[in-house]
């Protein structure tokens, strides 16, 4: 690859930022309201910031540590633990990413709705034509070339920015210190549970809105500096986080918690509405079309970027590997694409489907960031690269460990529910990697991986049967 098609730093923090922010910061005073007063809202988000923080210098280390493993997310899996974990980390991210994108279409069609009654909630027939011209101009653009993608990725990660920083500063003016410490711990809602409860539940909502930060990992290969991938992560995470933070507590400092959680979606436009009249709406309004019209640049580069990488080194089956003249992988882009309009088209005859396959889609990517936090300590613990700095080693097992607990943490928070609707997709996914196997004339599993493909199984009949009498739905 040339050194012009290759990625710079800023390019990269972008498309971390980018990947972050989507539609959920302008949900989150509503989301975080309906689970939390501001005293437990500050706490979930300082165990939430330390969390994620953690998993932000996981991937700076393994960037910087194992530079020869260049798929990120994916890489560290199939390094640390073996063929078919590193494929199912793929599979599983990949479907997060494009089913996440289905989500991006409906809400963005919903909020035009607001200006437009034709789009209705974003599942008429309209509005799913409209999308749907929409996704194959995107698809198009990035056929284009990654670079010149990448480059629009970034004017619209800042103009997106911008509506975000205003909403800020017009918030600064408007906050109240009266207004955020009345009923500070969330007393007075008694349905909010205990202040633990409160947290505890506040921090599930926030997961949502930091999926992404692994952004830059995945296009280590195509970074013009390796450490621009960690730099990259690292600034991308804080950026967001103080973003996200400050949009958090200033809108708990202009309405009282009751009156956010009884918002309408994107609720930030009615924080803004409460203080600058009805401009206020339209601007966020606004900023939320860029910032979803940004994020569905930044995930469909992910979703083909993710199976060309597994294509590349043999776990997906090598049709996925085909690059068109520009470097773009063009089976993976229409094969991610094509299942995209698919969901478009279902969302019209079940209007939950795209929120609740969201949440799913969610759940599926806490398996890939455990086992990168879990790589990322056995690489520490081994001391592999670390015989000249015992300290640096030490400082990052104890990084690593914490990121694993959280990691396992948030997966057994999701609920069973979650863990048994993933094996649904997660099982069909052997069919892909039996294929790049035997393209290869090796056998597909071994043993402990037989034993692994046997309780994936297990779980999607579980699920299967679970949905067929109806105790488990998505």
């Amino acid at each position: 690859m040339t050194s012009s098609s290759r990625l710079n730093l800023s390019a990269l923090i972008a498309l971390v930022v980018g990947s972050m922010i989507g539609g959920g910061i302008f949900s989150l005073p509503q989301n975080v309201a309906s689970s939390a007063g501001p005293g437990a809202m500050l706490i979930g988000w300082i165990i939430t910031g330390i969390g994620m923080l953690t998993l932000a210098f996981v991937f700076q280390t393994l960037a910087n540590r194992k530079p020869e493993l260049d798929a990120g997310i994916y890489a560290y899996a199939k390094a640390g633990f073996g063929n078919f974990m590193g494929f199912s980390s793929a599979w599983g991210y990949w479907i997060s990413a494009w089913i996440g994108n289905v989500s991006y279409f409906v809400l963005l069609f919903s909020t035009l709705g607001l200006f437009f009654p034709i789009f209705g909630e974003g599942n008429t027939v309209t509005a799913i034509l409209c999308a749907s011209i929409l996704l194959w101009a995107i698809h198009f653009l990035v056929l284009k070339g990654l670079r010149e993608a990448a480059f629009v990725n970034l004017i619209t990660t800042i103009a997106k920015v911008v509506p975000l920083v205003l909403f800020i500063v017009v918030a600064a003016f408007a906050f109240s210190a009266d207004v955020f410490t009345n009923d500070f711990w969330g007393k007075a809602g008694l349905e909010l549970g205990s202040v633990m409860d409160q947290a505890r539940n506040m921090m599930l909502v926030t997961v949502w809105v930091f999926i992404g930060i692994e952004g830059a990992s995945i296009y280590s290969a195509r970074a013009a500096k390796r450490s621009d991938v960690g730099r990259a992560t690292v600034a991308g995470f804080l950026g967001v986080l103080l973003l996200l933070v400050l949009v958090n507590v200033l809108s708990m400092g202009i309405m009282s918690q009751p009156e956010l959680a009884a918002l309408k979606n994107p609720s930030m436009a009615g924080v803004l509405e409460h203080v600058m009249g009805p401009w206020g709406a339209i601007i966020i309004s606004v900023g939320l079309v860029i910032s979803l019209l940004g994020g569905l640049l930044a995930w469909t580069l992910l979703c083909a970027e993710i199976l060309f990488a597994g294509a590349r080194d043999n776990t997906m089956p090598r049709f996925l590997k085909k690059e068109n003249d520009r470097k773009v992988p063009v089976n993976a882009l229409w094969v991610s694409n094509a299942l995209i309009q698919l969901f478009l088209i279902l969302t019209l005859f079940n209007e939950a489907t795209y929120l609740n396959l969201l949440y799913l889609a969610t759940s599926m990517i806490l398996l890939p960031y455990f086992w990168s936090a879990a790589y990322a300590w056995l690489v520490s613990w081994r001391g592999e690269s670390y015989s000249l700095e015992p300290r640096e080693r030490n400082k990052d097992l104890v990084i690593a460990g914490i990121a694993v607990l959280y990691s396992a943490w948030l997966v057994y928070a999701g609920g069973i529910q979650y863990v048994l609707l993933s094996a649904l997709l997660y099982a069909p996914g052997a069919i892909f990697f039996a294929k790049a196997r035997r393209e290869q004339d090796l056998p597909v599993f071994s043993p402990a991986e037989k034993f692994i493909f046997a309780v994936v199984l297990a779980g999607a009949a579980i699920a299967a049967f679970g949905m067929y009498q109806g105790w488990l739905t998505l």
